[in-house]
């Protein structure tokens, strides 16, 4: 069963990830980076499920993609559709995001925002 996703998950490589979010992870925004890095670090774990790969595999293909609903080259607005796509993604795979996966994410956020404000995270983490 093809889901709709699935399009998208050709564009996903780990090189593209990083090279989009280190690159673009300010003017995403914490949420937007920290949703795409709990759903990369779920997918790295052995014990999520394929089909659980597929669809992060799919979300964070359409974040990568060079064209979407609104163009990410927008401040803000150009994020919008992101966001809502990988929090619906995160919500789909949210039994496989551990502590483990929680601290690994918070960790590259560190490198790249130095400080950051924690309710933002608590508000994607309510997600979960």
């Amino acid at each position: 069963m093809k889901n709709s996703f699935d399009k998208y998950k050709d564009q996903f490589t780990e090189n593209k990830l990083w090279n989009k979010l280190s690159k673009y992870a300010k003017d995403a925004g914490l949420k937007v980076v920290y949703t795409s890095l709990l759903l990369f670090y779920a997918y790295k774990r052995k014990e999520t499920p394929a089909w659980a790969k597929r669809i992060v595999l799919g979300t964070l293909g359409y974040l990568i993609a060079p064209i979407d609903m609104l163009p990410d080259l927008t401040p803000i607005i150009g994020y919008t559709d992101d966001i809502g796509i990988l929090s619906f993604g995160l919500v789909v795979i949210a039994a496989y995001v551990n502590d483990d996966v929680k601290t690994n994410a918070r960790t590259r956020l560190e490198k790249w925002f130095g400080k950051f404000d924690e309710d933002q995270l608590k508000e994607v983490e309510d997600q979960l």
